[in-house]
């Protein structure tokens, strides 16, 4: 017996199979929402968020009260009607995406580059919550 690896929208497609396609799915849940990677060292906290297609120009990243705020738009294509549409999963449009950070952080240091459809965000930690070495005393 081969062993079957987990795939989500493995499971999405069985159950639109049975259901007729009318339940919303995980994949069709976040179509809009960005996926992103969060991260540390004991300098910076880094998310790294999946913008392909996207140009830099058409995001803006915002950070405000321990919360980072991704907003975008991706340009609306038309679709066309002669297309026969086997399955639509490609999301044009906007999007927001806030992100609590796990800890204090300096966010006038943060910085965003844009390269080949990742932004990679890096936001320096604030002073008070970077460990501190303490000398025992004897």
């Amino acid at each position: 017996m081969s062993i079957i690896k987990y795939n989500p929208s493995l499971i999405d497609d069985i159950f639109d199979d049975f259901w007729g396609g009318n339940l919303p799915t995980r994949s069709s849940i976040s179509r809009n929402i960005p996926a992103v990677d969060i991260y540390d060292d004991k300098e910076n906290i880094y998310i790294d968020c999946s913008l392909n297609g996207i140009s830099p120009e058409d995001v803006s990243c915002e950070i405000e009260n321990g919360i980072l705020t991704l907003k975008g738009n991706s340009e609306k294509k038309k679709e066309i009607d002669e297309k026969n549409y086997y399955r639509k999963e490609i999301s044009m449009g906007g999007f927001m995406r806030q992100i609590a950070l796990p800890v204090e952080v300096d966010s006038d240091k943060a910085e965003a580059v844009f390269n080949k459809g990742l932004l990679k965000i890096t936001v320096p930690k604030s002073e008070k919550t970077k460990a501190k070495k303490i000398d025992i005393k004897h």
